[in-house]
């Protein structure tokens, strides 16, 4: 008898899972709270019936059915389905876990796989790590929370894996494990979906969970949460940081327990964070021995950093324009504003249930604020005792208003720390950098679809 999984939310990696469950002879029900004639389509393909929108009778009655639910990473902790999961016994199951089994029972024999969590950092180290193995040699795949699910990725003719792992990836793990792993940072984030910051740690600490003795932990030393985890994971384990770490920068260089692997100023963009980031991808490879310190040398001079991340958009009249769109919470936002002296935020949007307040740590780096979206006053209140700041009801204000209160030398930077869902609710965080760009590219063009002025576009 055929067994029965569930795969509620029917997007990205949903659709791939299910189309590797049915590959396998699994029968597959697909539910999804947000039904689309492509879903419908797409479950038709499957040789099923897109259940929508289902209510908690209709949950339980799938639920009931199942052998495996396997909830998409967009569907959260506190979700009906995953409580009529839990409430039946019926074992929760995460895609790349399902895909890390089937990865070991290949005929070849199973590839090796890197693993990057974090709060902040994931895409740019994962990325990296990839580029770092390509140069030497060692045909990656990015895969995970970028967009190219581990499932879809299996039959892909490549040599390993770099793996980003998101909580919400990790959340319901039994198997997953990498040959080295390494966590970024912690901070607040995704309250949205988890149910408290211990079960987002949690989730989190799993990325070590199943090791070998042979797998290496690798933690940030600045961190105390990532430190008190890796403490506890045992086994073999290395550290990253500027400073005081196994992994660190020390006269200019880049420096691994092995000595130098290469001079920062081979690097196309050496903020702070792009130096953590590269020790963090360094120590991935090296470690597991799939690269050597010249191929890290050559990957960080080659480089390009995905969009959305502390971008460089251009440069009108002496002011400098960042686009870090990909920031959506404080913490992310706090790293951008960390590398710069004179700016002008935009930030704000649809909080995730997180302090807003937070940016204002740092308010002698900030000369003025422009509130976004359904958050603007969350953001703007804390900087108002410190420097002047104005709520856009639109980005095309939002950019004329950092017109007006920009001069030369000064930097503008998005970095929200917020989602993006009430301006850009079809086109996320992205959606939100590109009309930005756009803008500010119009702007710098002299176009006639440059923003107006501030008082002109508030009418």
């Amino acid at each position: 008898m055929r067994s029965t999984a569930l795969v509620h939310g029917i997007a990205l990696a949903g659709e791939a899972l299910a189309a590797q469950l049915v590959r396998r002879d699994w029968r597959v029900l697909v539910a999804d709270d947000a039904p689309t004639p492509e879903k419908r389509a797409l479950a038709a393909s499957l040789g099923t019936e897109l259940v929508e929108s289902p209510d908690a009778a209709t949950i339980d009655a799938l639920v009931a059915e199942a052998d495996m639910v396997c909830p998409a990473p967009g569907v959260p902790e506190t979700h009906a389905v995953v409580l009529a999961a839990q409430a039946a016994g019926v074992p929760l199951r995460t895609e790349i876990d399902l895909a890390y089994e089937w990865e070991q029972q290949r005929a070849a024999g199973p590839r090796p796989m890197l693993a990057v969590t974090g709060t902040d950092g994931k895409t740019t180290t994962t990325l990296l790590a990839a580029h770092m193995l390509e140069a030497a040699g060692v045909r990656a795949a990015a895969v995970g929370n970028t967009e190219v699910p581990l499932s879809a990725a299996l039959d892909e003719p490549v040599d390993a894996f770099v793996v980003e792992c998101s909580s919400f990836r990790l959340n319901w793990l039994r198997s997953f494990r990498a040959e080295a792993a390494v966590w970024l940072n912690f901070a607040p984030d995704h309250q949205n979906w988890h149910t408290s910051m211990a079960s987002y740690e949690a989730a989190k600490a799993r990325v070590w969970a199943n090791r070998r003795d042979t797998d290496v932990a690798i933690g940030f030393a600045d961190d105390a949460v990532v430190m008190r985890n890796l403490r506890a994971a045992g086994g073999i384990t290395r550290t990253f940081a500027a400073t005081g770490a196994d992994y660190r920068v020390e006269h200019g260089s880049l420096v691994g327990p092995d000595g130098v692997i290469a001079p920062v100023s081979c690097m196309t963009r050496a903020l702070p964070h792009d130096l953590t980031n590269a020790l963090a991808a360094a120590a991935l490879v090296l470690e597991s021995g799939l690269a050597t310190a010249a191929d890290v040398q050559r990957a960080l001079g080659t480089f390009r950093h995905p969009p959305h991340r502390i971008e460089p958009v251009g440069e009108i009249r002496g002011v400098q324009w960042f686009n870090d769109s990909k920031a959506t919470s404080p913490h992310a936002a706090l790293t951008a504003i960390r590398g710069f002296e004179r700016i002008v935020l935009l930030a704000g949007g649809l909080n995730k249930g997180l302090d807003l307040a937070e940016l204002a740590v740092e308010h002698r780096r900030v000369k003025a604020v422009v509130g976004l979206g359904t958050a603007a006053l969350e953001v703007t209140t804390p900087f108002a005792p410190h420097c002047p700041t104005r709520v856009a009801t639109s980005m095309a204000q939002a950019v004329a208003f950092a017109t007006e209160l920009a001069e030369p030398g000064d930097v503008v930077l998005l970095s929200p720390a917020c989602a993006s869902f009430d301006w850009y609710p079809g086109g996320g965080y992205p959606a939100r950098g590109d009309d930005f760009k756009q803008l500010v590219r119009a702007l710098a063009e002299g176009s006639a679809d440059a923003p107006v002025s501030a008082e002109r576009s508030a009418r």
